[in-house]
């Protein structure tokens, strides 16, 4: 469970990252606020979040998409780029199933 935790944190953590590289400061301080949410044992606060890591998980997309199209256009390398937003994207959608840990799942009320 703890690690589970800590995977949901790091996520929103390089989610405000990015969005702080963008100069977006409303997303991250959403971005920053999503990990507090884990102390509020809700089954919407499951969801909430779940939601939350879907949306970034396209926003991974949506910027390995935008950046590929710079860099071919631009005539430079854009495979490495695309390999490693597209792990990010990946892992930050998984990160969306750690509510179905056991632990996870009684402590947000999954269960039921």
């Amino acid at each position: 469970m703890a690690l589970g935790i800590a995977a949901l944190v790091l996520s929103f953590g390089v989610l405000a990252a990015h969005f702080l590289f963008h100069g977006s400061m409303a997303m991250v301080a959403v971005s920053v606020f999503m990990p507090v949410l884990l102390f509020f044992p809700r089954r919407a606060v499951a969801r909430v979040l779940q939601i939350a890591l879907v949306l970034g998980a396209i926003e991974w997309v949506r910027t390995l998409v935008d950046l590929a199209q710079e860099r071919m256009a631009a005539g430079a390398p854009y495979l490495r780029s695309m390999l490693i937003l597209s792990v990010v994207a990946a892992l930050t959608l998984a990160c969306a199933l750690v509510f179905r840990i056991p632990g996870m799942r009684k402590r947000y009320g999954l269960d039921s």
